[in-house]
Order: C-alpha cells, then structure tokens, then sequence
C-alpha cells in the first residue's frame, strides 16, 4: 500500500514557510530555498549566540579599563588585586558601575588598590 504525505507535508512544508516569513525573494515563497534559509539562519544564530558572550565581554573589559586608567591604574592590575582580595564582582557588573555609580565604582578601587 502506498504512503500518502498529502497532511503530513502540507504541514512541515508550512512550518518552514513560516520560520522564513520577511525573507528575500524565493527564500520565503519556495519550500526548497525557504528551507536552505532556516538552516542557514538557525545555524548562525547558534553560532552567534556564543559570540555575543565574548563581545560582551570584551566590551565590559574596555569600559573598565578606561574607568580605571582615569584614576591611574591598569586593568590588569586592578583585576589581579580584586582576585587577591577576593572580590567576587564580575565583570560586567563593574562596568556597570563604573558607568552608572561612578561613586561606589571609586571606593571599590580604593578599597582595592589599597
């Protein structure tokens, strides 16, 4: 008896059709390139959500960098004496004090340049 896919593939072909809805030309009409399209986009986004951690990171470490080199130390330096004193702020909270609280920024590097 043959297998019929009337259902089954109206349904998976509307699925990717709808993952593609705002793409380009064929990539959101045609199953065959809407389908190319989704894997594509779901395997940068894969990728890039990885990413997106190491830039932030690396966008932080500038901030604090410059917050610190304005009061006359390197961020090397100040990251080796928190881990020293055993300071558990991370990074990216820092940075945002450094930003935002610049006044608790100032007595967290005195306290730890110190």
């Amino acid at each position: 008896m043959r297998v019929k896919r009337g259902i089954v593939r109206h349904r998976r072909h509307k699925k990717i059709l709808k993952l593609a809805k705002g793409y380009r030309g064929m990539r959101s009409t045609t199953f065959v390139h809407a389908n190319e399209a989704v894997i594509r986009a779901g395997v940068n986004a894969y990728r890039d959500r990885r990413i997106k951690k190491r830039t932030f990171r690396g966008l932080w470490i500038i901030r604090l960098n410059a917050a610190l080199r304005a009061q006359g130390i390197r961020y090397s330096v100040f990251v080796n004496a928190l881990k020293a004193k055993n300071v558990l702020l991370n990074r990216k909270v820092l940075s945002e004090l450094a930003i935002h609280e610049s006044a608790a920024f100032d007595r967290i590097v005195k306290e730890v340049a110190a």
